[in-house]
């Protein structure tokens, strides 16, 4: 089984980490990259078929060449077999409509058709949600979103998960899906290792997996426009059809919160904390 998985960095958006210039907007060369959030849970869907079907795992990302970062904590994590880069100065500022024709290129340039790709939620910082599934539109492949359980069925070639349906109440639904698809985990999902078999597959995984993302430049490639033979009229900021027509600057709040330092050698300091925090303990 050869499975896929999408994903991205976006700006580290923890306190403290993101930078703007006066005018409020995002320096994305000053603030830290790190894999989108939500494509961890694609990841250890991922990693659930691995241990349970065995294959192979390829991790995908457009993005910079600093990205091949992103791709080796993503090895880490999922214990990947390859990462694919796609990197081209002609793909920069694409939406997630060119950016989906890229990485359906991509996924069709590799030498084994992927059985499933995984995709996240959304992005951290585009929060549209629309990658996964128009790359799925794409390839013209099924696709099943909101998963928080699956399983596949490899005699019979289909994909059986559980996903969570939003109307007037929560549902959970059970659905099937023919090999290959699209899957878009959901925050819910939670990968289960209930066999000893499997719990020690994965052991046995993330031992070789260690030693490989030490080298992990020996399984990565990198694939420009021309390799993927996509004319740059459709990809990047040219093959974009979103029109931003302004952006509101992020005010910075202000600094309302005061801080005392306090340090262990200080006893009068201590006993400061001590008698503010003595209240709470006793549930006042």
């Amino acid at each position: 089984m050869h499975i896929a998985v999408l994903t991205k960095g976006v700006p580290d958006f923890r306190e403290g980490q993101v930078s703007f210039d006066e005018n409020g907007h995002l320096e994305r060369g000053k603030t830290p990259t790190v894999m989108n959030p939500n494509d961890k849970f694609a990841l250890r869907a991922a990693l659930q078929t691995k241990v349970r079907h065995g294959g192979d795992v390829t991790l995908l990302s457009m993005g910079p060449p600093g990205y091949q970062g992103i791709l080796e904590e993503g090895m880490r994590d999922v214990y990947a077999d390859d990462l694919v880069l796609v990197s081209d100065r002609e793909f920069a500022a694409a939406d997630t409509w060119a950016t989906s024709i890229t990485l359906s290129a991509a996924l069709d340039h590799m030498d084994e058709t992927p059985d499933i790709v995984f995709a996240g939620f959304k992005t951290a910082d585009g929060e549209t949600g629309h990658t996964g599934p128009q790359t799925c539109w794409c390839m013209d492949w099924p696709i099943v979103t909101h998963v928080i359980s699956l399983d596949v069925d490899e005699a019979e070639g289909t994909l059986r998960a559980k996903r969570l349906v939003e109307g007037d109440v929560d549902e959970i639904e059970t659905v099937e899906a023919p090999l290959p698809c699209f899957v878009v985990t959901d925050p819910d999902f939670e990968p289960s290792y209930r066999r000893a078999e499997h719990r020690l597959i994965h052991k046995d995984l993330r031992a070789e997996t260690k030693a490989r993302a030490e080298d992990y430049e020996d399984h990565l490639e990198m694939w420009d426009h021309e390799a993927l033979n996509l004319d740059p009229d459709f990809v990047g900021l040219d093959g974009s059809p979103t029109i931003v027509s302004s952006v509101d600057p992020i005010p910075k709040a202000p600094a309302e919160r005061e801080a005392t330092m306090v340090t262990p050698d200080d006893e009068a300091g201590m006993e400061s904390v001590l008698e503010e925090l003595t209240p709470f303990v006793a549930g006042d």
